[in-house]
């Protein structure tokens, strides 16, 4: 099925390709959707009317605006604003502008493992809000986290948007908010958004949109290994697949084989064989009910502060702090 086992790779993406297309089930990580292409295709996901999940957490920034700002403000003590895969701080923005209204005494602290988004944001940042302190925090979560711990001891607010935890499995939830309880003290908090159980048609609706946006984000994975790895996929021998499970609140995305095939990727010697039929899970997206969110955070030794959501119900924000 596949060649000699290659031990050393020049990349991550390059091992991780390797590893998953040569496991059983196969398998990518949707964090490689995301490149030039990709990162324009999920933006046009969050503007489509299937993709509730970006309006309604807009909807609850500008709805509670003032009630989230006052919590973050504490009695106008300093603190760090660090917001966790920060993008292009469309939504933070609704809440950077309340706090640059109340008070100077914060620092906006985006943390993205790519420069050039920080860099895009500080840009459109200074522009919009020159008075506000910004400081790029470029690397993964908890390098940037243990960073900010190590050069400044003042309070933390932490912001997780977008339900970007929804992508990892409960056990794998509970490991990463414990990692984010160890950094916190007491007084800080974490201000996390999850996409909440609700019609599971409205959830398959909107990541499988009758237009193929969705369709052509999942595919982008092959896409990029075909551009950066020298691969040979045809993309419409695969198909987009969601399914949803309500008991559990697990959405999964495949790349079904439609057809006995070969692919190969030049630049990991690999040759891999397709089944018909055969499939590539490429992402998970998570939906939360209260108790389940308060089972997490009792396993993490975090306790639900506040909860705020939009009219229609479909997405919460939640705010924990350490368990007393």
């Amino acid at each position: 099925m596949q060649q000699d086992t290659i031990t050393t790779f020049k990349t991550q993406f390059e091992e991780e390709v390797y590893t998953g297309l040569t496991a059983f089930p196969k398998h990518l990580s949707s964090k490689y959707f995301y490149d030039a292409l990709g990162d324009k295709l999920f933006q046009d996901i969050m503007e489509m009317p299937e993709y509730y999940l970006t309006d309604a957490e807009f909807e609850i920034f500008e709805t509670h605006q003032h009630e989230i700002t006052d919590f973050f403000l504490a009695g106008d003590t300093p603190f760090n604003l660090i917001e966790l895969g920060a993008g292009d701080g469309k939504k933070t923005k609704v809440l950077l502008r309340r706090l640059s209204e109340k008070t100077k005494h914060f620092t906006y602290q985006p943390i993205d493992i790519s420069q050039h988004v920080l860099d895009g944001l500080s840009a459109s940042l200074l522009q919009e809000f020159p008075k506000i302190s910004v400081v790029q925090q470029q690397g993964t979560y908890f390098e940037a986290l243990e960073r900010i711990n190590a050069g400044n001891k003042g309070r933390k607010v932490i912001l997780f948007l977008g339900s970007n935890i929804g992508n990892l499995l409960h056990k794998q939830a509970i490991v990463f908010l414990s990692q984010v309880q160890a950094l916190m003290q007491e007084g800080d908090l974490f201000f996390v958004g999850l996409d909440l159980k609700k019609n599971p048609q409205t959830i398959l609706d909107a990541y499988n949109d009758p237009k193929g946006i969705t369709a052509a984000f999942n595919k982008n994975v092959l896409a990029r290994i075909n551009r950066e790895l020298g691969g040979t996929f045809e993309l419409d021998n695969f198909l987009h697949w969601e399914v949803y499970d309500p008991e559990t609140g697990t959405a999964k995305s495949y790349l079904v084989s439609n057809k006995e095939q070969t692919v190969t990727i030049d630049k990991l010697d690999l040759t891999i064989n397709f089944r018909p039929w055969e499939t590539i899970h490429t992402e998970i997206s998570q939906k939360y009910d209260d108790a389940t969110v308060n089972w997490l955070a009792e396993q993490s030794g975090l306790q639900v502060t506040k909860r705020y959501t939009d009219a229609n119900k479909l997405y919460a924000n939640y705010v924990f702090q350490k368990k007393q």
